[in-house]
Parts: C-alpha cells; structure tokens; sequence
C-alpha cells in the first residue's frame, strides 16, 4: 500500500488494485503545478467536506475516471443536481464496505458549505479499513475529545493537519495523536496559503520530542504504509 502526497490535503492511496483520492485541491493549488489532474484516474475520490480547498478538481477527475464519491449525504445529493450519479452518500458513524475495504465516517469539528453556498452537511472524517490495517484520513478538524473514539482501533497511520488558523496547529495536532493513540502520522493542510504557512523542522522537532513519527512529504512523493 502506497499513499502519494498532491499538496494541500490531497493524497491518494493505492490498495488492492484500487486507487483512492482525498480531497482534490490541486490545478488552484500553484505548489502542486508539476501535478497533471488530468492523469488521474481513482477509482473512488473521498471528500471530507465542501470547502473549495478540497473540492476544486473533484468534478474534473470525476469526469475523466468515472470515480465512485464517497461523502456526506448532503455532497452526494449537490453531486446528483449536477449530473454526477456515481457518489455513495454517507454520514457521521455509519460504516460501508467497499470493493477494497471498509470506511467509517467520523466526526471533524469545522464548518463546511459548497462553493456555490449550498449547505455542505457535517465535515467528516474517514477510518480505513484495508488490507489489514487501520489508517483515519482527519480532514479539516479541530481537536476534539470525539477522536478520543478512536483510541481503541489500533490505528496504523493517521492523516492530521497541521497548519494551524483554519484547523489544528501541531500542538494541538500532538495532541490529537495521545487522543487517537497512534505515532505515526502524515502532516497536512500547511503552506498552501500565507496564513497556514509553518516552519517544517520546527514542527517535525515538536513531534520528534513527542516521540510521534511525523512525515511531510513532498508534493508527488510517494510513501510506503
């Protein structure tokens, strides 16, 4: 299994011969110009709310791959007015099994609402249960006791941001991790725009000192999980 870093809090993740796509923000995105929308064909796109900054090139890549969303209820039925059919419309709690694994949608603590000002439903996060491991994939969240849940699941990785003023800076994100009870962690949501801009080897320090394992890579950098 293997997870790709497209800036922002854009990854994909491929798994049993699927490829999963969160959050697609990235032709807005001028870090991630080397990164080509157009040549990308998940199997399914993953949306943890609404925001522009995770949706931007969701309708694009849909079209060009046929992708299965997989999203709040709410994001399903705006997808279904456009014209897009193929979303799986969940929400918060609820569990489906899918063709490469299981997901669970949680709880994140934001704010959410389309681009055209239609109501978003609740920002979400996601559980990931694939090829034996347990990986949660936050979105945009606060800290919040809820991930506290998630303590007893025996997480293998977690995807958490870290760029602080729209979402959890990193001392809050360490800890998020003593919540979660997982070390090892993939940073996200920084240094896209000026204000969620951070100081990467002050950061990767501060979880070094937690003992958390924290990786930031590059954009199209591709890790092992």
């Amino acid at each position: 299994m293997k997870t790709t870093f497209y800036g922002h809090a854009s990854f994909e993740l491929e798994t049993g011969g699927k490829k999963l796509l969160f959050d697609p923000f990235i032709s807005p995105n001028p870090l991630a110009k080397n990164i080509d929308v157009n040549s990308l064909k998940p199997d399914y796109i993953l949306i943890s709310h609404g925001h522009g900054d995770h949706i931007a090139d969701l309708e694009t890549i849909q079209k060009n791959s046929g992708a299965t969303v997989i999203c709040i209820a709410e994001i399903a039925e705006w997808l279904g007015n456009k014209g897009i059919k193929e979303a799986h419309g969940m929400n918060i709690g609820g569990g489906y099994n899918f063709d490469f694994g299981r997901v669970k949608m949680v709880y994140a603590l934001h704010s959410s609402s389309m681009p055209d000002g239609s109501y978003g439903g609740t920002p979400a996060g996601f559980v990931l249960y694939i090829e034996g491991k347990k990986i949660y994939y936050a979105g945009d969240t606060a800290l919040t006791l809820d991930m506290k849940l998630l303590a007893d699941e025996d997480l293998d990785w977690a995807f958490l941001p870290i760029g602080d003023n729209y979402t959890m800076g990193a001392e809050d994100a360490i800890k998020a991790c003593e919540f979660i009870n997982c070390k090892n962690i993939i940073g996200m949501h920084y240094d896209t725009f000026p204000v969620i801009k951070i100081n990467k080897s002050e950061v990767a320090a501060k979880f070094a000192k937690a003992g958390i394992n924290l990786k930031l890579p590059e954009i199209g950098e591709s890790l092992s999980l």
